[in-house]
């Protein structure tokens, strides 16, 4: 017997509808190239949206079809969000810092019709177009004044394509399982891989970050999403804000700008923002060499990679925010963990084990470990093993394969090394391609990693596996110091003794300049192990 309820369907429409009818005067505020701070309300950008709606459609635009988007946060992205979604096309976010081979593949593969891309992206464009056989034309997110001279064929100003449309739309009626975004991973092995996401999944996964042991967003709060929207959706942010109907504040092209990022968070009483930790690295040596203090913000969401705690400890201590570990990924839309307030009766050192890990599942995720097998490992917090996960925002295979990406069973393989303790705590130990095995036990970079970015004059520090001839391979400790620091290598390495088993104390320490890091933000464990391959332990070292 079925429940005898509406069948109102789970769209992003209804997303805008609500955040349209019942908050039009909620602000948005943007740094844009071409206007340092614009700012409009949502009544504004829905009538906006409407307009490029319309636009889309006489551009030929059909249902289905992929449009393209290299752009930053700002509130031009945010209204092709809902106009392409909203009308039934696919909003494709393109990550413009991937390598432009990989650029040119993902929007072949895609077959992108029509590409929206910030002016300062046309060089970039100009030197792909050739090789772009499926797009019809370019539009430049800009007004008339500020339009660049291209080669590009069939360009478009965005503010002179959108002029003179209605501003409003007959919206269709969507059925909740069509698809409403496209987003490619960073491909760091092979190529990228795309992720179709349907209405539904995104919905689901917005009442998910809205829970109140997640985001716990409130229509009093303003939103910096610093997590860029060409990156999974920006975490929902984009859909979760508006339906709270809370402020969101755009950071434009200045995302890793301390400066731009402290000025946009006092003087528009941001609350929380999210981003990944070389993000809040250059906010804190803002903050930290200009003796500036962080006035509303009273937390910050953390994912991409693991934080050190180093962050946490400052951000709490000169500036009172709270800081919350956050994991998913690409094809998990991306929530899969938070790592909301900890018990503070807690003792401290039981706290701060706590807060260094993922957090716990959000409601509609389900995760569980497994042994090589494929037998499910107990949630004891010791063992680890390849984490699996499922739920309604769970990629079941990627676009355009023929065959399922998840387990005999159903469950989506993450690649991550995990632990999950007795209260559903989530420990990401490594990456399954970075795990460092030495001497047939598994050593977690990502651990080890915490202690060396807590050490005094650290700025940031990775750990990898190097080749040994003992024990098959061994830890290597890379590390960049901060401004004006000398570091000793046995210092740093002493730092380990007590904290974590002898064994697991890296062989040997280098200090660098800098670490290199992907498309994403995340610290290129790749690159490191290429560039230190032939990294002699100091046994091996000449006498």
């Amino acid at each position: 017997m079925n429940g005898l309820m509406m069948g109102t369907q789970l769209t992003l429409t209804g997303i805008m509808r609500h955040a349209q009818q019942n908050f039009p005067d909620s602000e948005i505020v943007s740094v844009t190239a071409d206007n340092p701070l614009h700012r409009y309300r949502y009544g504004d950008a829905f009538a906006r949206i409407a307009q490029l709606a319309n636009a889309l459609q006489g551009l030929g635009a059909q249902s289905g079809d992929r449009i393209g988007t290299l752009a930053w946060n700002d509130y031009r992205h945010f209204e092709l969000y809902y106009a392409t979604s909203c009308s039934g096309l696919i909003c494709h976010t393109i990550n413009p810092r991937l390598f432009a081979e990989q650029i040119a593949y993902i929007i072949q593969h895609a077959e992108d019709q029509w590409l929206f891309i910030d002016p300062m992206f046309v060089p970039l464009l100009e030197a792909l177009s050739d090789q772009l056989t499926s797009v019809k034309g370019y539009i430049l997110l800009t007004d008339s004044a500020n339009m660049p001279d291209t080669t590009l064929a069939n360009v478009h100003c965005y503010e002179t394509l959108i002029e003179g449309h209605p501003s409003t739309f007959d919206w269709p009626d969507l059925d909740e399982q069509s698809a409403a975004a496209l987003c490619y991973t960073s491909g760091t092995t092979g190529n990228p891989k795309g992720v179709l996401y349907s209405h539904r999944a995104m919905v689901l996964h917005t009442y998910g970050v809205l829970l109140p042991n997640v985001f716990n967003l409130q229509q009093h709060e303003a939103v910096l999403p610093v997590v860029p929207m060409f990156h999974v959706n920006a975490w929902s942010i984009p859909y979760a804000v508006p339906a709270v109907g809370a402020k969101l504040v755009f950071p434009g092209p200045k995302m890793a700008d301390g400066e731009t990022l402290s000025k946009l968070m006092n003087a528009e009483g941001v609350t929380i923002a999210a981003g990944v930790p070389t993000v809040w690295m250059a906010l804190l040596k803002y903050l930290r060499d200009n003796e500036e203090t962080l006035t509303s913000l009273n937390r910050v969401v953390v994912g991409g990679s693991a934080c050190p705690w180093a962050i946490m400890e400052e951000f709490e201590q000169r500036h009172g925010v709270y800081t919350h570990h956050a994991w998913g990924m690409t094809e998990m839309s991306p929530l899969g963990t938070y790592n909301s307030r900890v018990d503070e009766t807690l003792p401290p050192e039981e706290a701060r084990t706590l807060r260094l890990k993922q957090g716990v599942a959000a409601y509609g995720v389900e995760m569980r470990i497994v042994d090589a097998e494929g037998k499910e490992l107990p949630r004891d917090g010791v063992a680890f093993g390849a984490l699996q996960v499922r739920g309604p925002w769970v990629c079941e295979r990627y676009f355009k394969a023929g065959e399922s990406a998840l387990t005999a069973d159903g469950w989506f393989d993450t690649g991550d090394v995990a632990t999950i303790d007795s209260k559903g705590y989530l420990g990401i130990t490594d990456r399954t391609k970075d795990v460092i095995k030495s001497g047939g036990e598994w050593i977690s970079s990502i651990e080890l990693e915490n202690i060396a970015a807590a050490q005094p004059g650290v700025a940031e520090a990775a750990v990898i596996g190097v080749p040994h001839e003992k024990w098959s391979e061994r830890p290597l400790l890379v590390v960049v110091p901060t401004v004006g620091a000398q570091l000793d290598r046995q210092t740093l390495l002493s730092a380990f003794e007590g904290k974590v088993a002898k064994w697991w104390i890296p062989e040997d320490c280098v200090v660098v300049d800098e670490i290199p890091h992907t498309a994403t933000g995340k610290v290129s464990k790749k690159d490191l192990r290429e560039q230190f391959a032939e990294h002699r332990w100091p046994e091996e070292a000449p006498a």
